[in-house]
C-alpha cells in the first residue's frame, strides 16, 4: 500500500513537472512575442502622455480579467470541475462546464457595459492624477472604453484554460496570448500607414486588444469540442456545483489577484509623480512577468489540477509532496533569474527599448525600477503556488485575509517610500508587500498541512542561493568584458554581451548545481533526458 502511494505521487510530480515544461515553453513562446509588443510601444509612444494613458487604461480591464477570470474564477473552478468529474463522472462534469462558460458570458457581459458607462469615474479611482490633464484624462477614459469588452472576452478564456488543464491540455492555453501580442503589433502598424497622430496609432493599438480577445478565445473552442465538451447539447446556466464555485470565488477575487492589485496601487500612486512613472514600472513590471510567466505561473497552472485530485480523495502526505516539489522547483529558477535580471538589468533594458521616443534618460529610470521589482520576483512565484495549495483546498479564507493585510502594508509602504525613491519607491513597496503575503501564507499552511518537508524545501534552496551567487559573480565579469560600462552600446555588442553573460551565467550555475547535487536540477535533466529521447 505504501508502495502503491509513493507511486502515486511520483506520478504526479512528473505530470507536474512535464506539465509545468509545456506551459513553460509555450509561455516562453508568448513572452517573446510581448517583448516585441512592448519594444513597439515603446518605439512609437516612449514615456509621455499617450503612453501613460494606454497603460492605465488597459491595466483596468486586465485587472478584471485577473478578478474575474484568472484570479478567482479559474482557480475556484478547477477543484470543484476536478471533484465533479470524480464523483459524477465525465458527462456531469461536461455538464458544469457548459453551464460555468454560459454563465460566465452573461455575467462578464453585464460587467463590461458597467465598465464602459463607468469609465470616467473608474479612471479618477485609477488615476487621480490625470485628473488635472484634461488631454490625458480623455484619451485614458476613451482608451478605457474601446477596451473594456476585451474583460468577457478574456474571462470566458481563462474558464476553457481552467477545463482543458485538468483534462490535461495545457498547451494550447498558454500559447494563446501569442495571438494577443501578434494582433496588438499587427493593429499599430496598420494604422500607422495611414496617420502619424499618436492619438489614432493608440486607438489602433486598443483595437487590436479587442481582436487578440477574439482570437484567443477563438483557438481554445476546438479543443474543448476534441475533448468531449458540446456546447449545442441543452443545458442551463445553473448547475448545482456552481453554488460551491460561486462560494469559493467571492474570497478569491480579492485573495488570487493580490499582485495584480498591487500593481494597481502602484499606478494610482505613480499617477501622483512626474509623468513617464507610470510607463517606467509598467516596462520594468514586463521584464519581471518573463520568469514570472515562463517558470512560476507555469508551476502554479500545472501544480493546481494535481493538487485538487490529492485534496479530493483525501491524500494530505502527497499534497504535501506535491507542494514541496513545486515550491523547490519553482525556487530553482526563480532565484538565478531574479539575480540575472538584477546583475544585466541596465543593457537588457537598453536592449530592448532603447529607439525611438524611448531615450538614454527614461531607460535608466525603467531599469532602476527593474531593480527593485526583482527582488521580489521569488516571493512573486513562491505566492502563487502557495495560493495554488489553499484554493485545491478549497480554503479561500486564508489567502484573503494574507492578502488583505499584504495590501494594506503595499498602501503603507508606497506612500512612504515614494517620496525619498519616487517610482523606485513604489516597486519596491510591490516587493516587500509580496514577501509579506508569503510569510503570512507560509505560517499558516505549515500548521493546516503539516506533513510538508520543509527541511528539504529550505536546503535545495540555499544551495540554490549558492549555486546563484557564482553565477552573479561569473556574470558581472562578462559583461565587463563584452559590454564596455558608460558607452554608447550599439544593439549588436548589447546582443552579444547579454548572450554571453546569459550563456556563462548558466553554464556557471549549472555546474554549481550539479557539483552541490540540487535535487530540482537532477529532476529537470532527467525530463529533458526523456523528452530528447521521445524526439
Amino acid at each position: 500500500m505504501h508502495s502503491d502511494t509513493n507511486h502515486q505521487v511520483k506520478s504526479e510530480n512528473r505530470n507536474v513537472t512535464r506539465a509545468a515544461g509545456v506551459v513553460g515553453v509555450a509561455t516562453l513562446l508568448s513572452r517573446v512575442f510581448g517583448y516585441l509588443r512592448d519594444m513597439v510601444l515603446a518605439s512609437f509612444f516612449g514615456a509621455g502622455m499617450t503612453a501613460d494613458a494606454f497603460i492605465v487604461a488597459f491595466r483596468i480591464p486586465n485587472l478584471m480579467r485577473r478578478l474575474f477570470g484568472e484570479g478567482s474564477l479559474s482557480i475556484a473552478f478547477v477543484p470543484v470541475f476536478t471533484e465533479t468529474l470524480l464523483k459524477g463522472g465525465r458527462e456531469d462534469g461536461f455538464r458544469l462546464a457548459v453551464s460555468a462558460l454560459k454563465l460566465l458570458l452573461v455575467c462578464l457581459s453585464v460587467v463590461s457595459i458597467i465598465g464602459v458607462v463607468a469609465a470616467p469615474t473608474l479612471i479618477q479611482a485609477v488615476a487621480p492624477g490625470f485628473s488635472d490633464l484634461p488631454e490625458k484624462m480623455g484619451l485614458t477614459v476613451t482608451l478605457t472604453r474601446v477596451m473594456f469588452p476585451y474583460v468577457a472576452l478574456i474571462g470566458l478564456v481563462a474558464l476553457c484554460m481552467g477545463i482543458l488543464n485538468v483534462l490535461g491540455h495545457f498547451a494550447a492555453p498558454a500559447i494563446a496570448p501569442v495571438l494577443l501580442n501578434l494582433a496588438m503589433i499587427g493593429a499599430v502598424f496598420a494604422v500607422s500607414r495611414f496617420s502619424d497622430s499618436e492619438t489614432v496609432q493608440v486607438m489602433g493599438l486598443a483595437g487590436g486588444v479587442l481582436l487578440g480577445g477574439v482570437l484567443q478565445l477563438a483557438l481554445q473552442l476546438p479543443y474543448l469540442v476534441k475533448h468531449g465538451v458540446r456546447f449545442w447539447v441543452r443545458s442551463g446556466l445553473w448547475h448545482p456545483a456552481m453554488k460551491k464555485v460561486g462560494i469559493l470565488m467571492l474570497p478569491t477575487i480579492f485573495g488570487a489577484a493580490v499582485y495584480q492589485i498591487n500593481l494597481l496601487v502602484g499606478t494610482l500612486l505613480a499617477s501622483l509623480l512626474p509623468e513617464g512613472s507610470v510607463s517606467y514600472l509598467y516596462y520594468a513590471d514586463r521584464l519581471v512577468q518573463f520568469p514570472l510567466g515562463i517558470f512560476a505561473q507555469a508551476a502554479a497552472t500545472a501544480v493546481l489540477p494535481s493538487l485538487s485530485r490529492q485534496a479530493a480523495s483525501g491524500d494530505q502526505a502527497g499534497m504535501g509532496d506535491t507542494f514541496g516539489h513545486a515550491m523547490s522547483l519553482v525556487l530553482f529558477i526563480t532565484i538565478p533569474a531574479m539575480v540575472g535580471l538584477i546583475v544585466l538589468r541596465d543593457p537588457i533594458v537598453a536592449l530592448l527599448f532603447k529607439r525611438g521616443a524611448f531615450d538614454a534618460q527614461t531607460t535608466r529610470l525603467t531599469s532602476d525600477a527593474l531593480l527593485y521589482y526583482a527582488l521580489g520576483l521569488w516571493a512573486f512565484a513562491a505566492v502563487r503556488i502557495v495560493v495554488s495549495t489553499f484554493y485545491a483546498m478549497q480554503d479561500t479564507r486564508t489567502p484573503v485575509k494574507t492578502a488583505t493585510i499584504s495590501i494594506a502594508a503595499n498602501i503603507l509602504l508606497g506612500t512612504v517610500l515614494m517620496g525619498p525613491m519616487k517610482h523606485c519607491g513604489l516597486a519596491l513597496a510591490t516587493s516587500l508587500a509580496s514577501m509579506v503575503n508569503l510569510v503570512l501564507l507560509v505560517v499558516v499552511l505549515r500548521n493546516k498541512l503539516g506533513v510538508i518537508r520543509w527541511r528539504l524545501i529550505f536546503s535545495s534552496c540555499l544551495k540554490t542561493l549558492t549555486a546563484s551567487g557564482l553565477m552573479a559573480l561569473g556574470v558581472v565579469m562578462t559583461c565587463r568584458l563584452l559590454i564596455p560600462p558608460e558607452t554608447e552600446t550599439g544593439s549588436l555588442r548589447l546582443l552579444a554581451g547579454i548572450s554571453g553573460g546569459i550563456v556563462g551565467g548558466i553554464a556557471i550555475f549549472s555546474s554549481a548545481a550539479w557539483m552541490m547535487k540540487v535535487p530540482e536540477w537532477q529532476k529537470v535533466m532527467v525530463l529533458i533526458r526523456r523528452s530528447l529521447n521521445r524526439s
